[in-house]
């Protein structure tokens, strides 16, 4: 099959080496396997999740001595294909679902491949990721893009904007809701404006005034600055002292999991997307005695990901406002150093 290089090249590669230090290193273009696509990578989207391993010490780097190129929002073009493959062809422009599965159990055969009840990897983690100039993977992750669809906006839904999308239709917004929603970084963001774009009335809420003049700018039609009022009491003030409809985390923050759940109305929803950090709830009068309905949101399927990208070219949800900052591989460290500041909305490297 023709390809765009020569076999036997090399490329550029990133790597997390320890202590939030990105580093490239030139390695050998991959060759496919039966099954298997090289995509020419266009983007690689940077994420909240990536950050976690960015500052692992290279004293846990030397003891895991297993670097995996990082990047789990890869979208690029097909370059090469492997034997037996049929769903893709050349030239096609490719998003990433980026798990991969045993293909046989309940949850792979209905596209959640991230839930595999035998074995599952995830790119950019357990498997190399996006931050290379090519990128070897199964066919079968490959999610073919929207024609109007570019490569930045495909990157950030291949994970933060997927995830929130998915999320906000747990919740099932209506123009008779009121929606507030704890964090404004991209997956935050990215709900906000989805679920205005849905027809809620939505709270955005944040510490960052950068961000929250962001949401403002997706579709928020109020604000509030969570580092100098009660979050509760405001929603409250807002809602006529019933609280909101519904409410998404996508902190993972125990004290800001607290304040979602307290400010749902009776029979609200309370929709967690933020990973990590334990939480201690009273059920008895947080949950049980509010008649509040908890859900849990992760990621989406590989259905849903041609599902997200659909409504953002049908909707034309304004991703160049939530994409903030592009980048080109070379200037990863810095991408990656503007992005923990705070003041950005959806960072973007391109390759």
């Amino acid at each position: 099959m023709a390809t765009n290089y020569e076999e036997g090249s090399n490329m550029k590669a990133l790597y997390f080496t320890g202590d939030s230090i990105v580093d490239s290193a030139d390695i050998e273009v991959p060759s496919p396997g039966k099954g298997e696509v090289v995509l020419q990578m266009k983007a690689s989207g940077v994420c909240g999740s990536d950050l976690k391993n960015f500052r692992a010490s290279k004293l846990e780097k030397a003891v895991l001595d297993d670097l995996k190129v990082p990047g789990h929002e890869p979208v690029g073009i097909v370059s090469e294909l492997g034997e037996g493959v049929t769903n893709v062809t050349v030239g096609d422009r490719i998003m990433m679902h980026h798990y991969t599965g045993c293909l046989q159990c309940s949850m792979c055969l209905i596209g959640y491949t991230q839930m595999c009840l035998v074995h599952h990897e995830v790119y950019g983690s357990t498997a190399h990721g996006g931050h290379q100039e090519y990128m070897l993977v199964p066919s079968y992750t490959c999610i073919p893009m929207p024609d109007e669809l570019d490569f930045a906006a495909a990157a950030a839904c291949s994970c933060g904007t997927g995830t929130a999308f998915h999320a906000v239709k747990r919740i099932q917004p209506t123009g008779l809701d009121t929606v507030a929603i704890f964090g404004q970084g991209p997956v935050g963001l990215s709900a906000t404006m989805f679920a205005a774009q849905m027809g809620a009335r939505v709270i955005a809420v944040d510490i960052s005034p950068y961000r929250l003049r962001l949401a403002e700018e997706l579709g928020a039609d109020e604000v509030i600055d969570s580092s100098n009022v009660n979050v509760e009491e405001a929603i409250r003030e807002i809602t006529g002292g019933e609280g909101a409809d519904s409410t998404l985390d996508a902190t993972g923050i125990p004290e800001v999991r607290i304040q979602a759940v307290d400010s749902a109305k009776y029979w609200g929803k309370v929709c967690f997307v933020g990973e990590g950090n334990t939480t201690t709830f009273d059920v008895s009068p947080q949950i049980i005695h509010k008649q509040l309905t908890i859900l849990g949101s992760w990621t989406f399927s590989q259905a849903g990901l041609a599902e997200v990208a659909k409504f953002v070219v049908e909707r034309k949800s304004p991703m160049d406002k939530l994409i903030t900052h592009k980048y080109d591989l070379n200037r990863a460290q810095e991408a990656y150093e503007t992005f923990i500041s705070g003041e950005t909305g959806k960072v973007i490297l391109e390759i």
